[in-house]
C-alpha cells in the first residue's frame, strides 16, 4: 500500500514513544523515575470534574456547534480580555481538540503550498510537522544560551522573505522554559507590523511562571500587531487537564469561520459535557491554579540544585511551564542515544533534544513528584559519571 507523500515527511512524536517506552518497563515491574511526561502529575481540579458531571445530568451529550458550546466561547473571550488584554468577542473563538488541534486547523486553513513559516529552534516538536502537513515549509531559527534561547528583532528579520507568512512564538516556551519579555516582544511586534506578516502566539503555559516574572501577550501590545496576532491556548497545563482535550483558537472572525469549517468536516464538535467543565475552570476558582504553581515552583528549585551539582551537565533557569533544557555537549553523547542508555542503565525517562532542534540538550519535565526528582537526579547524576 502506498502511503500519502504528506505522511511519508513527517517525524513521529518522540516525547509519546519515550513515555510510552517508560511505562512499558514499569508495567514489567521496573522502577522508572520519569521526567518526561507534559502534563501535571495532579488531578483536575473537583469543582471542574464537578461541572461536567452536572452538564452529564442534565443531557449535555449530544452533538454541539463545531465552533464550540456559545456559553464556552463566551467565557473563553471574557477571560482573553480580563487576563490578556486581548480585545476579543465570542466570534473570534473556536473550541478545539486541545491545543495541539487548535494549531493544526490553524495551520490547515492558513498555510499554502510553499508558504514558509518561521520557528525558533528550540521548538515544540510538533510545529515544524504540522507546517509540512498544511504544505508550508518550515524556516528554522536557531538560538542558543547567548541570546537565552530567544529569537531576537534582528535574527527574525532576516528570517523573513517574501514567502514567508507566519511566525510562531511560544511563550512560556516548551522545551526551554524561557519567557519572552515585553520589551523583547515590542521589539518583535514592530517587526512583524513592518513586515506585514502573521503571528500565532502559543500561551499554553501561561499561568506557569515564576519570580514574578510578568506574562505578556503579543497581540496586547497595539492594535496594528493584534490585527496580525492569532492566540492558541487550551486547558490542560494550567488546569490539569490534559485528558479532557479542549483548546481554543482565537483570531480574526474571517480565519475563525475558516477554521471552523475545517473543523466541521473533521472532527466536528468537541465532547459536549467536557466543555462546561471548561467554563466552570474559567469562571470558577482559580485557587487551584495557584497551588499546583506553587508546587512546581519548589520542584523547579530542588531539581535546578541537584542539576548544579552534576558536572558535565548545563542549564538555564526557566521563567516558566514545567522544564529544563539541560545542555549535555560535555557528555559527548548525542541526545538519542544519552537518553536511551539513560533509559536503559539507569531507568530514568528523559526526552532528547533532536527533535526539539537542540540535539546537544534533553528535556527534564519536573511535573512529578519531589521523591522521584530526587532518587532520578541521583541516578542521572551516576550516569553522567560514567559518560565523562
Amino acid at each position: 500500500m502506498e502511503l500519502a507523500k504528506r505522511i511519508t515527511e513527517i517525524q513521529p512524536s518522540v516525547t509519546l514513544a519515550i513515555a510510552a517506552m517508560a511505562k512499558a518497563m514499569q508495567k514489567d515491574g521496573k522502577d522508572i523515575c520519569s521526567f518526561s511526561a507534559g502534563e501535571p502529575d495532579f488531578d483536575t481540579p473537583a469543582h471542574i470534574k464537578a461541572a461536567a458531571k452536572q452538564a452529564l445530568d442534565r443531557g449535555k451529550t449530544k452533538y454541539g456547534a463545531a465552533a464550540g458550546e456559545p456559553e464556552l466561547r463566551e467565557a473563553i473571550a471574557n477571560k482573553l480580555q480580563r487576563d490578556n488584554n486581548l480585545n476579543y468577542a465570542a466570534a473570534n473563538i473556536l473550541v478545539t481538540n486541545g491545543g495541539k488541534h487548535s494549531l493544526y486547523n490553524l495551520m490547515m486553513a492558513l498555510i499554502n503550498l510553499g508558504d514558509e513559516v518561521i520557528i525558533p529552534a528550540p521548538f515544540w516538536l510538533s510545529y515544524p510537522e504540522m507546517v509540512k502537513l498544511a504544505g508550508g515549509v518550515p524556516v528554522i531559527v536557531s538560538t542558543d544560551n547567548s541570546t537565552g534561547y530567544k529569537i531576537t528583532a534582528d535574527a527574525l528579520n532576516a528570517a523573513i522573505t517574501p514567502k514567508t507568512k507566519l511566525f510562531i512564538l511560544n511563550s512560556p516556551s516548551n522545551p526551554s522554559g524561557v519567557v519572552y519579555t515585553r520589551t523583547e516582544l515590542q521589539a518583535l511586534a514592530k517587526v512583524i507590523v513592518d513586515r506585514d506578516i502573521l503571528v500565532v502566539s502559543d500561551e499554553i503555559y501561561e499561568k506557569i511562571i515564576y519570580d514574578g516574572v510578568e506574562q505578556v501577550s503579543i497581540g496586547a501590545l497595539g492594535a496594528e500587531i493584534f490585527q496580525r496576532t492569532i492566540i492558541s491556548n487550551g486547558f490542560a497545563k494550567a488546569y490539569s487537564m490534559t485528558g479532557w482535550r479542549i483548546g481554543y483558537l482565537a483570531a480574526p472572525v474571517g480565519l475563525i469561520k475558516a477554521a471552523s469549517a475545517l473543523q466541521g468536516h473533521s472532527t466536528s464538535n468537541v465532547c459536549t459535557f467536557a466543555q462546561y467543565g471548561a467554563i466552570a475552570a474559567l469562571e470558577g476558582d482559580q485557587d487551584c491554579v495557584e497551588t499546583m504553581r506553587q508546587a512546581f515552583a519548589v520542584r523547579r528549585q530542588v531539581i535546578l540544585d541537584r542539576l548544579d551539582r552534576i558536572p558535565g551537565l548545563t542549564c538555564a533557569k526557566p521563567d516558566g511551564a514545567f522544564y529544563i533544557f539541560v545542555n549535555i555537549g560535555n557528555t559527548k553523547l548525542k541526545s538519542l542515544e544519552f537518553c536511551s542508555q539513560l533509559l536503559e542503565q539507569q531507568q530514568v525517562a528523559a526526552i532528547p533534544g533532536l527533535p526539539f532542534g537542540a540535539d546537544d540538550h534533553i528535556r527534564i519535565s519536573y511535573a512529578t513528584d519531589l521523591n522521584t526528582i530526587e532518587k532520578g537526579m541521583d541516578r542521572l547524576a551516576k550516569f553522567v559519571s560514567n559518560c565523562t
